[in-house]
């Protein structure tokens, strides 16, 4: 989509509604979707799925006339309402509807509705979404079990981009990110977001982290959010999952309320000010939200025009609202305010040179990791051994009682276990996703944390935690090393042990089957 645009593109974020076609709000979010279609400003309309993890019209429903009036349409598409078989029956519909763009996310944690809140499903993630994707764009190829052959289903023509999130402040946080934006991009992300932000250093960042790291041909879209004195009291008390506003930008936006114009004109240009910081740092567009006005989009798309090629070097400066402790990946140049890439943070390239093993390695952690090279080592310790005792029993009943009962057991009070049946302990640094993530990412963190706080529960973020693990244990680089993980739900309440030693598990890659 951004291939074939030689200007830089920008992009206009279409909230969803909850209500009916006719409900009078419902008709004001289409007026402004017709006006986005028509309007030769914008290139693109994203359109929102249950943003803010809220019940809401299906983002196809507002999309289907704008895409067939001939304006490029992106549909989010996340993880938190559907599972496996829902997300693939939702791709087939859109790909028959003309829908190619696609924003892939895990999504947010939903919120209170009907009778309470409702249950999420986070059956696959981001990384497990875009592979499906891509899969069908290859041609899905089904088994005959019942017949006996075997069929290869046309590919579908998806393009397919994800987010990230450059924004965090901690280290154990912000590497996560960085990781995981890797392990989407070889899933198939073919572009890639930003999730909103107001330090310039860390958009920067994030630019010269792609080029390091050789995807610098992956196209970058800086995310660019009209402030209001209401949503500026949303982003820094952090209701919206992700999105950080520190208290320096929030004071500022509090003095600007108090404006005759009630700060309009301030965040209005404050908007302009991001886009050209975008478009002078190099990214290849711009996605522009909490924009409900054509008058609004013109106003800042004319201020924009306005500044001088060179302005945004003072517009980095200026919009630069670190926090306390603000970890970077790159050392500072000095001068702008701005990254110095390639000069990796002196601290972090001294611990990723080194690889060694610090006092900050914890027991448990040691333990988990020799116990399971006795007992989960194809061809070594003690796994031939489990193979051979799991190999002449009952599929459900996979491990002599005994065994079972040690499993079962031991895995409940060291990790606090669900008997999933499809294990990831060794691949999450011996923290169960299951029972210690609310979303049970098995192929990094979601963008949601506050603070390195899980955005749904108070407690610390398990990649957090796995991340310090790996780091003490001299080995932080592989963290994903293991993605894409994709659950096996059939194995749930079953062995994950004989699971493991039989070949049934994720681990074994011919079970990527249909």
């Amino acid at each position: 989509m951004f291939g074939s645009l030689e200007k830089f593109p920008l992009g206009v974020e279409l909230v969803s509604t909850r209500g009916a076609m006719s409900h009078k709000h419902t008709v004001k979010v289409r007026e402004f979707g017709e006006v986005l279609t028509h309007s030769p400003l914008v290139d693109w309309v994203s359109i929102t799925d249950n943003a803010g993890g809220n019940p809401q019209m299906a983002p196809m429903a507002l999309g289907t006339p704008i895409l067939y009036a001939g304006k490029e349409v992106v549909i989010h598409l996340t993880c938190k309402d559907l599972n496996r078989h829902g997300l693939e029956s939702q791709l087939w519909l859109l790909s028959s509807q003309g829908f190619h763009n696609l924003l892939a996310m895990t999504g947010d944690y939903p919120m209170h509705t009907f009778h309470g809140r409702a249950k999420p499903v986070f059956d696959i993630d981001s990384v497990a979404l875009l592979a499906m994707i891509r899969r069908m764009n290859e041609g899905v190829e089904i088994d005959g079990r019942n017949a006996g052959i075997s069929r290869r289903l046309d590919g579908t023509h998806f393009f397919a981009g994800a987010v990230t999130n450059s924004f965090k402040a901690q280290e154990n946080t912000l590497l996560p990110q960085y990781y995981k934006l890797e392990k989407k991009i070889e899933a198939g992300a073919k572009f890639i977001i930003n999730q909103i932000g107001f330090d310039s250093r860390k958009a920067q960042e994030l630019l010269a982290y792609m080029d390091w790291r050789g995807f610098g041909n992956v196209p970058l879209i800086g995310n660019v959010y009209l402030l209001s004195p209401f949503v500026a009291g949303l982003f820094h008390d952090q209701k919206i999952p992700g999105v950080v506003l520190s208290d320096a930008l929030y004071e500022v936006c509090r003095k600007q309320s108090k404006s005759p114009d009630k700060g309009k004109s301030f965040f209005l240009e404050f908007a302009a000010k991001q886009i050209a910081i975008y478009r002078g740092l190099g990214y290849s567009g711009a996605y522009l939200g909490g924009v409900h006005s054509s008058s609004d989009l013109e106003r800042i798309l004319s201020i924009e025009k306005a500044f001088a090629p060179d302005d945004w070097r003072v517009f980095a400066r200026e919009i630069s609202f670190s926090r306390p402790g603000e970890f970077y990946f790159f050392e500072s140049d000095g001068e702008s305010g701005l990254c110095s890439p390639g000069r990796v943070n002196p601290e972090l390239r001294k611990s990723l040179q080194s690889r060694q093993r610090t006092k900050n390695v914890t027991f448990g952690y040691a333990l988990s990791k020799a116990f399971h090279k006795l007992m989960f080592e194809r061809g070594h310790g003690l796994a031939n051994i489990g193979a051979a005792i799991c190999a002449t029993r009952d599929e459900r009943l996979d491990v002599p009682g005994w065994l079972r009962t040690i499993e079962r057991v031991s895995k409940s009070l060291l990790y606090q276990c669900r008997d999933c049946g499809d294990c990831s302990l060794a691949e999450t640094a011996f923290l169960c996703p299951e029972s210690q993530c609310a979303k049970n990412q098995r192929n990094g963190p979601c963008g949601g944390t506050r603070g390195g706080l899980c955005e749904v529960h108070d407690y610390e973020c398990i990649w957090a935690r796995a991340y310090d693990r790996m780091k003490a244990d001299g080995r932080s680089e592989e963290l994903l090393s293991h993605a894409p993980v994709v659950q096996n739900q059939g194995l749930r309440d079953s062995s994950a042990w004989a699971n493991f030693w039989l070949g049934r598990d994720h681990t074994n890659s011919t079970n990527k089957k249909e």
